[in-house]
């Protein structure tokens, strides 16, 4: 499955203190590993600070559990004036399984930001000037 896939932006593994009651992965520690990812990506792309502004299509296929190696993969999709869209894929590999899953995917908004937390362009040597 993977082979769609370069080299993960993470490979992490959740601890039990990430387990919601029911013993699966918090969907908030996803989403966060996720937004992390996303915003290697979206500074590499921007060459400085992003902020995230916005999740969008969010899917959750199947829970994570503790023990599974989560590897999560993007990819840049868009990239505006001040914006970068990025699409990102979580798979796991289960603990005694070497079956990778699809678990979540969504897109992830960031804008790129100066120094003072104010839009900026994300390629400022093509921006047209005012």
């Amino acid at each position: 499955m993977t082979s769609e896939f370069r080299d993960p932006v993470i490979r992490t593994a959740p601890m039990p203190r990430e387990c919601n009651n029911n013993g699966d992965i918090f969907g908030g520690w996803v989403l966060s590993q996720m937004d992390v990812a996303g915003g290697i990506l979206a500074a590499r792309e921007a060459r400085g600070r992003v902020a995230t502004v916005a999740v969008e299509a969010m899917t959750f296929h199947q829970p994570i559990k503790v023990g599974d190696v989560v590897s999560i993969y993007g990819e840049i999709q868009k990239v505006g004036r001040t914006s970068i869209s990025v699409k990102l894929t979580t798979i796991v590999a289960r603990k005694l399984d070497s079956e990778e899953i699809t678990v979540t995917e969504g897109t992830y908004i960031f804008v790129a930001i100066d120094d003072f937390g104010r839009p900026r362009p994300v390629h400022p040597e093509s921006a047209q000037p005012k």
